[in-house]
Order: structure tokens, then sequence, then C-alpha cells
């Protein structure tokens, strides 16, 4: 089969690599059907992530069950499934507390911008779909996988609640996708911090009520001044930056809560400035597949469409113009057809 594979910065290949077979018991194989490039695959692609000899690219996907490990009975061959980046067996004691994407035998996937891909914990992580979801959809449940999940993780870990005035830091297809969450979850006031008018536009119809583009101090200071001097009730952190996770700290008022699910780079928390804030912090990888079943559904019927977050669709075979694309900011999200 055919792939991509990163051997440096800026150095994204589409290449011949192995087929992928059933190594496990619990195990699957699938066929792509639509796969993407995501905002965090830029770390390395820009030298921030080390890099250390050619490896595979890819954690988001859709596609084909084409076959199975012998412990392997929720899914069957010729079904459609959504998975999530971190597999799980959905059984284990943090599984069943909600928390897969910390599963006592998660494995993070890498493989995805692929024609095929191996599935561990198949079992607890893939969820079929009825019946094959007609093509249109397929962006939607290929956001649910990752950055629609992601969103709403962040949604969640604010405590997002009906009435509520959010703020979300961070105008990528994690932070469109929590605006899309924030607007699901009944907040009434829905603040997007953005300097990008493409992002802009799709923020607002998303269910953004206000814009912010300033940054840092300045950011923070607008956000007071849009909350009567307050901060807001939720922070929802999509970047991962320290700047960003300082702006969002500083947003939130006492009593409320910031859901940070940008990976950090270069990230401290002053420990004095936490404490006197009476600021509540949540985050890590979003336990996607808590939520897969609910987000399949309002994808299918209409309710949401996270799939508009891809506003540049290229043959996986143009891979390294994606990731191009989407550093360059000619793109929020490419999405990628084997």
């Amino acid at each position: 089969m055919r792939g991509a594979v990163i051997h440096a910065p800026g150095d994204v290949r589409f290449e011949t690599r192995d087929d992928p077979e059933i190594v496990k018991s619990t195990d699957a194989v699938i066929r792509t059907a639509v796969t993407c490039v995501c905002g965090s695959d830029l770390w390395p692609w820009r030298g921030l992530d080390a890099t250390d000899g050619a490896h595979p690219m890819g954690h988001e996907y859709v596609g084909f069950v084409e076959e199975v490990g012998s412990e392997v009975t929720a899914v069957k061959p010729g079904q459609f499934v959504v998975g999530s980046f971190a597999t799980s067996d959905n059984t284990c004691a943090n599984c069943r507390n909600g928390f897969q994407s910390n599963c006592l035998n998660r494995e993070f996937l890498s493989t995805c911008q692929a024609e095929y891909v191996r599935i561990p914990n198949a079992q607890g992580t893939l969820v079929a779909t009825d019946e094959v979801p007609a093509e249109e959809f397929w962006p939607g449940l290929l956001a649910v996988s990752d950055v629609m999940g992601t969103g709403w993780y962040a949604a969640d870990a604010a405590e997002v609640r009906p009435g509520a005035t959010a703020v979300v830091v961070g105008d990528g297809a994690v932070g469109l996708c929590a605006v899309i969450a924030a607007k699901e979850m009944g907040a009434e006031r829905i603040i997007a911090m953005s300097r990008h008018e493409s992002r802009q536009r799709l923020a607002r119809e998303f269910g953004a009520t206000d814009i912010v583009t300033e940054r840092g101090d300045a950011g923070v200071a607008r956000i007071k001044d849009l909350t009567d001097g307050i901060g807001a009730d939720a922070v929802l952190e999509c970047v991962g930056t320290a700047q960003a996770m300082r702006q969002a700290l500083r947003a939130a008022r006492p009593g409320g809560n910031v859901g940070f699910v940008g990976v950090p780079h270069e990230v401290a928390i002053d420990g004095q400035e936490l404490f006197f804030s009476h600021v509540g912090l949540r985050g890590g990888p979003a336990p996607v597949r808590r939520y897969l079943p609910d987000l399949i559904d309002r994808v299918l019927t209409g309710r949401i469409n996270p799939g508009k977050v891809f506003d540049l669709t290229l043959p996986l075979e143009k891979v390294a113009e994606g990731y191009r694309a989407m550093d360059e900011r000619r793109a929020i999200k490419t999405l990628l057809k084997p």
C-alpha cells in the first residue's frame, strides 16, 4: 500500500509501505475511506517536535473493515467504522470512568494517512454505522474521529452549561469544532478568538456570537470588557502554546473553568496565580470514544456539520501539499482521499 512518511521537518513523502496485518487477536484492518492532516501534525513538520528517523503519519480516519482478529466481535468486514486517535479496550477502569484516551491498554495511532490502517483494540475503539453513510457525511464523521471529539471534550472539561459565556482560544479545526460543542451544550454567548477572516466567518456560522482579534494581555482585557470586568464562565484552550494557556486562565472568571486540549508546548503554569484565581483546570487527550455514538448521530441527522472545517480536499498522494497549505494558513484543514 501507499501512505505518508515524514523524514525531516518539512519533508513528508508519499511512499510504498508494508500492508498492515492482524498482529494481535484484538486488531482490525480497515481500508481508509478518507483521512486528513491534523494541526498537531504540523509540530513535527515545523521541527517543533523531534523526528527521530522516518516514520508514518496520521491519526484520523474513517473506513471499511477489511479483516478482524479472533477476539473482535463488535465490528465485521464490510462495515463502515469511525474510531478514535487513541485506541482503547473500553473495559478497563479508566475506560469505565469515561477516559478511554487513558486506557490501560491504550495505543496512539500514527499511521492513518494511508490506504489501509491496522487498528489495535478494535473491539473497544471502533464504532460501526448502521449502514454505509452517503459520502457527503464522510468529512463530518472524519472530524468526529479527532477534532470534533476534541472540541467536544474542551467544552465538557470547561463545564459549559446552558446560558453560559464561553471563550474559545484558537481558530484551527479544533477551536472551530469547540464553538460547535459550546453551542450544542447551551452556551448563550460564545466568544471566538481569531485573527483570520475566513475562520471568523466559519466560527460565526458554527455559533460564535462575538469575535476577539486581540491576543495575550490585550485579548484578556477585551474579554474582560465583554464580560463586565469579570471573565468567562468557561474557556476552551485549543492551541497548546504558553501564550494561549496564559490567555485562557486569565480570561476565566473566578469559579470558572478552563478545558485545555491543545498539546502543550513549553507551557508552564504559575501555581500562585492558579491558586488565587479560583479557576478550575482540566484537559488532556480527548476521550473521543466516550462521545462517538452521540457525535456520529448528530452528524448523520444533520444537527452538526463539523466537516466544514475541511476547506481543502486533495488526493492522498498530494499529502505534502496538504501539510504546506495548513502550515501557510492557506487551509484550515486538509481532507485526503485515497
